[in-house]
């Protein structure tokens, strides 16, 4: 309201209320007089009078207060505002306020700017929403600090309408540069509903040990639960790959709240250990278009299995493994031996899978091995994907 209709409207209320207190005055000493003569005394008349004289000062207050804070500008902004509305009203065009983007449009948003390239990418992890759930929303919680960087953790929705946890280790580089977007390590998982880093709580040790030695680049690493419905999730994940962990719903999710590259085989790796070793091996040589590489570190392999997958996979470039085990490892060393003479041995895509070994790592404890082989493993998957194969 402009400060001179606040003016006008304080001078009438100052004069009813001046013309009240002096009557309520009156009145309360004709009352005095009358008790003193002692005739009963009606004091309502007073009463009323003072109340309205009470009142007329608050609004007078009230009013004064405005003129005020108007002559500094502070109700500037909203004048402002109101006299656009009243122009909307005018033209006939009600102005509704723009909505907030919900966490569901804001994952599909940053899922395509992470599929086009087009945008840069925040700098911190934000809520998000997976593909085949995008009205779910997934946010991802810090948990610890292991490896010097940020393990977070996640219930991310799955495609039957269940969900699984999911972690992920942000790398200590992470934060260094808001525009850069990191590669993807898959971690896979031997035990069902269990996160590999659960089983081995040192793996992000091996690989932060090779960023830090300049022998890799810094990854990101996810770590689903392994899938559930058997006792064995590799051998389900050998004979059906699309029963992988880190299905379509999981990278959205991923897409969506972290800078990474997008999945394929020039950013995302997988890489087992132990009991997820075999699943990785079964991503690697039947998931050509998901990974550029997998490692697998001191596992034990059913060769026939791997090598009929790699078979029935869809052509593509040539898959890219890694076995490792420590040089004491004779089973694991075996192991390998029995994957690689089968994968040359067999058809397709196994036939033209490129299999390195490693069997020279040897130390005082078996930590100490596996910490190396990890570390092995991350220099592997860093090269591979930065010189993809043929």
């Amino acid at each position: 309201m402009p400060r001179s209709t606040l003016l006008l409207l304080l001078l009438p209320i100052l004069l009813l209320g001046y013309w009240l207190a002096r009557g309520a005055l009156n009145r309360w000493r004709d009352q005095r007089s009358a008790v003193t003569y002692e005739i009963t005394a009606d004091l309502r008349p007073a009463m009323l009078r003072a109340g309205g004289a009470v009142l007329c000062g608050m609004c007078a207050t009230a009013l004064a207060v405005a003129a005020v804070l108007g002559s500094r500008g502070v109700l500037g902004g909203a004048g402002a505002a109101g006299a656009g509305g009243a122009q909307s009203l005018q033209d006939g065009t009600a102005q509704r306020p723009e909505a907030p983007p919900t966490p569901a449009a804001g994952a599909a948003n940053a899922v395509a700017a992470v599929a086009s390239g087009s945008a840069k990418p925040s700098a911190r992890p934000s809520a998000s929403a997976s593909g085949s759930a995008a009205a779910v929303p997934v946010r991802f919680e810090t948990v610890s600090h292991p490896a010097e960087g940020e393990l977070l953790q996640a219930a991310v929705p799955t495609s039957g309408g269940k969900s699984r946890n999911v972690r992920v280790w942000l790398p200590a580089h992470y934060g260094d540069d808001p525009s850069v977007r990191f590669p993807v390590i898959v971690l896979q998982a031997g035990t069902p509903g269990r996160t590999a880093d659960s089983e081995i709580p040192d793996v992000f040790d091996g690989i932060a040990s090779a960023i830090k030695l300049g022998k890799a680049r810094p990854f990101v690493v996810v770590a689903p639960e392994g899938p559930k419905g058997t006792g064995r999730p590799c051998d389900l994940v050998a004979a059906a790959p699309q029963a992988l962990a880190d299905d379509a719903a999981l990278r959205t999710a991923v897409a969506a709240a972290f800078r990474t590259l997008p999945p394929g085989p020039q950013g995302w790796a997988a890489l087992g250990v132990d009991g997820g070793a075999p699943c990785a091996a079964a991503a690697g040589l039947t998931r050509g278009d998901l990974y550029g590489a997998a490692a697998a570190v001191s596992g034990r392999y059913d060769a026939g299995a791997l090598a009929q997958a790699g078979a029935d996979a869809p052509a593509g470039a040539a898959p890219q493994l890694l076995l490792a085990a420590a040089k004491g490892d004779a089973d694991g060393l075996g192991s390998a031996r029995q994957v690689k003479n089968a994968l040359h041995a067999g058809k397709g895509q196994a036939a033209r899978a490129l299999v390195s070994t490693s069997d020279i790592v040897e130390d005082y404890a078996a930590d100490r091995e596996r910490l190396r082989l990890v570390r092995i493993a991350a220099q592997y998957l860093a090269e591979t994907l930065a010189h993809p194969g043929d």
